[in-house]
């Protein structure tokens, strides 16, 4: 499939999953775009009442006849082959093109694409460049895994040269991109449902690395051993930044009681500025200057990098104040990956608490399976942990692994842990044990975020 037949807006795209957050932005483009868009999802939300009204012909329920006088098909990897419509698509020879080819095509029609990838932090790295663009004017089109603020929504369609995305490295999905930036977080063990080991995933991001033309542009974390290793090999130009190694580094850091940080901003032995995040951790030092990165690139002013990660604040799900109830807080965290949530607890220690508790619901079979000895280690700074069933995802349950057999294993390593079987046990248990200035984090993937709601209900 090229990008002329793409170019033809006489076309209808169908896409199976439209409320989906990737799938809506690009729904949202063609929409945008001229282009006649239809699509189906498993239930109505305010994503594809949004698209619906933008013109979009929506269907609620997967079904053979919602494939109606279709040119294309856009699935996502989660879409499996029996999915009724893509049995349709077969039967009457229609193109298919999965999400991440079809987001590849796109970006075929921006010079300045910036492909965020990494195994964690590209939902907020991206958010932030975003506010960089945003702050300078640029008029970027943006695509993001999470609800900002800012954009009021996962996605902006601008007009401009400059394309903004999350690059996912799930299935190798991200090789389809066209970066001329490329941006390498981090590199640790996930997905092992695909990937055969932490080797086999570092050369996908040496793959993904190599896809950037030679005048484009390499960002990579200096303080990650195995980023370094592409980043020493790369065609193209590099920035690294980092806290221990890089070219563009944080120095005198100093967190506020939100746990927040101000820090100096250096390249190389330059004192760049001084900034102050509004975005709690150390993590989001290291996401700042990955999107700093991409301001110096672009020629953006130092101002305008300085008010545009200024006003960030964080997508949704991402360390996400909910609310506070008898003194008691209540932040909702993507955290799904034992990394993840060593680094939400270690932000969640440096905000003025009593005790933290923490609501955790594991996400996918093979995750919790692959990464069972990482996650008995990650939750040592919580004062009591609540387990919650694992979330099934795209997988089922052929009795690979449970929450029960985690739970025990944490007991073991003497962790405060407890396990429950629904949103109401756990809000329930919450409820008894939760008293004035302790800290409650919902976290996971999946639909945590119910417990935190009907706490403060």
């Amino acid at each position: 499939m090229s990008f002329d037949f793409i170019k033809d807006k006489h076309k209808k795209v169908h896409f199976i999953g439209i409320g989906g957050v990737s799938m809506s932005g690009l729904a949202a483009v063609l929409l945008n775009g001229g282009y006649k868009v239809s699509g189906s999802d498993a239930k109505e939300s305010e994503t594809t009442n949004k698209l619906k009204e933008k013109g979009a012909e929506i269907y609620i329920g997967h079904k053979a006849e919602n494939i109606k006088n279709v040119d294309l098909i856009v699935y996502t990897a989660a879409i499996s082959s029996d999915n009724p419509e893509i049995q349709q698509g077969k039967k009457l020879n229609i193109s298919m093109m999965d999400r991440a080819e079809f987001l590849g095509q796109i970006m075929k029609g921006h010079k300045y694409n910036v492909a965020v990838a990494g195994t964690h932090g590209k939902t907020t790295c991206t958010s932030m460049i975003s506010h960089i663009a945003l702050q300078a004017n640029v008029d970027p089109t943006i695509l993001v895994g999470g609800n900002l603020d800012v954009i009021e929504g996962n996605y902006r369609i601008g007009n401009s040269e400059y394309f903004i995305t999350e690059a996912c490295e799930y299935k190798e999905s991200f090789l389809k991109f066209y970066p001329y930036i490329g941006i390498i977080l981090n590199i640790d063990a996930d997905h092992l449902d695909y990937y055969k080991d932490i080797n086999h995933i570092q050369k996908a991001f040496e793959k993904f690395s190599k896809l950037i033309p030679k005048d484009g542009y390499l960002i990579g974390y200096g303080d990650d051993s195995r980023v370094r290793e592409i980043l020493d090999k790369a065609e193209c130009n590099i920035l690294s930044y980092g806290l221990e190694n890089g070219n563009i580094t944080a120095k005198n850091i100093v967190f506020d009681k939100a746990g927040c940080p101000t820090f100096d901003v250096y390249k190389d032995s330059e004192n760049l500025f001084t900034l102050h995040l509004n975005a709690a951790g150390k993590h989001n030092i290291l996401n700042a200057l990955s999107a700093i990165c991409v301001g110096l690139i672009f020629g953006i002013s130092n101002d305008d990098i300085i008010k545009g990660l200024e006003s960030f604040k964080n997508a949704h799900k991402r360390f996400e104040l909910k609310g506070t109830k008898n003194n008691i807080t209540v932040i909702d965290d993507y955290a799904h990956h034992p990394v993840e949530i060593n680094a939400t607890l270690n932000t969640a220690e440096k905000i003025d608490h009593n005790r933290i508790i923490c609501v955790f619901q594991p996400h996918t079979y093979t995750r919790t399976k692959s990464l069972f000895n990482e996650f008995t280690n990650c939750f040592d700074k919580a004062d009591e942990l609540v387990l919650m069933d694992i979330y099934a995802a795209r997988e089922k349950d052929t009795g690979l692994v449970s929450s029960d057999e985690l739970g025990n294993a944490l007991r073991a390593k003497g962790i405060k842990c407890t396990n429950v079987h629904s949103h109401e046990e756990a809000c329930n248990y919450v409820k008894d044990i939760a008293k004035e200035g302790d800290l409650l984090l919902t976290v996971g993937a999946g639909d945590v975020v119910k417990v935190g709601e009907l706490f403060l209900k």
